[in-house]
């Protein structure tokens, strides 16, 4: 019985999501052109990795393979969450436009209907890419593989993905009050997406900080890379890579009353 009433309320959403690939995958040309531009996004970031370790051994404590692994952790958990809610910083547009009011009319929860209003599949490109990349990394690099390891690297997929929606989603909160800020809440979701494709032993101590415990980013990639190549940082103990659920599950605290500040604050298109 439980199972039924669970597939009979997943329902509405398998509809809207199938419905959301099938229009995307309609104009067959549009969609194999916005693939290979998010693939050619993901080889231009991989290519700035590869040119800065080309002319260096060793940067902020990492080598190569080190600076892969980072750069592929990071790059999964954001492409997922991109693909996922991204589309969440259109909130400006959805919000003048008058979209926010029709979603507000229909039964389904406002956040759902925004997270499945526009699934980018287009966004695979960018996936893929670091996909292949995490391959690489946890195949070349020199890792004492373990059941606790092997556990490290999913929990650090699935937290780091659940840490980048829910600053898409804080971020979302925060465009009912600066309709006109897109440029401020970029600065958390796609700087902090930067900020975590590099070692944070290249930060001044404030940066680090800030991208640790305000805006924890440092727990997507680096933190995990830390542990799972048992690497020396004395102000990264391996023991903090195992926070990033703890993490998730704080940034998505955040995220849950930035939204609820935001809706409740949100009057209508007409003020």
């Amino acid at each position: 019985m439980a199972e039924s009433t669970l597939a009979e309320r997943m329902r509405p959403y398998r509809v809207l999501l199938a419905s959301r690939a099938r229009a995307q995958m309609q104009y067959r040309a549009s969609f194999v052109t916005d693939i290979l531009g998010t693939i050619g996004v993901g080889l231009a970031e991989f290519a700035e990795v590869w040119v800065i370790f080309h002319n260096v051994d060793v940067l902020g404590g990492l080598d190569f393979t080190g600076a892969l692994l980072v750069f592929a952790l990071s790059n999964v958990a954001f492409a997922l969450a991109d693909m996922l809610v991204g589309h969440l910083d259109q909130m400006p547009r959805y919000i003048r436009a008058g979209q926010v009011d029709a979603f507000y009319v229909r039964p389904l929860p406002l956040l759902t209907q925004l997270m499945t209003s526009d699934l980018s599949l287009r966004r695979v490109g960018r996936l893929s890419v670091a996909l292949v990349a995490l391959a690489v990394a946890l195949t070349t690099a020199d890792i004492a593989w373990s059941p606790a390891t092997a556990l490290l690297v999913v929990l650090t997929i699935i937290s780091g993905t659940a840490i980048f929606a829910a600053l898409f989603t804080a971020a979302g909160g925060l465009q009912f009050f600066l309709v006109d800020g897109a440029e401020f809440t970029n600065a958390f979701t796609y700087g902090g997406s930067y900020a975590a494709q590099q070692s944070q032993q290249v930060f001044p101590d404030p940066l680090r900080i800030f991208w640790t415990f305000v805006i924890p980013t440092a727990f997507v990639a680096y933190l995990p890379a830390v542990a799972i190549l048992d690497l020396d940082d004395p102000l990264a103990p391996t023991w903090l890579a195992w926070c990033t659920p703890l993490a998730a599950l704080l940034a998505w605290g955040l995220a849950a009353l930035s939204w609820r500040l935001g809706t409740r604050h949100y009057q209508g298109a007409g003020g």
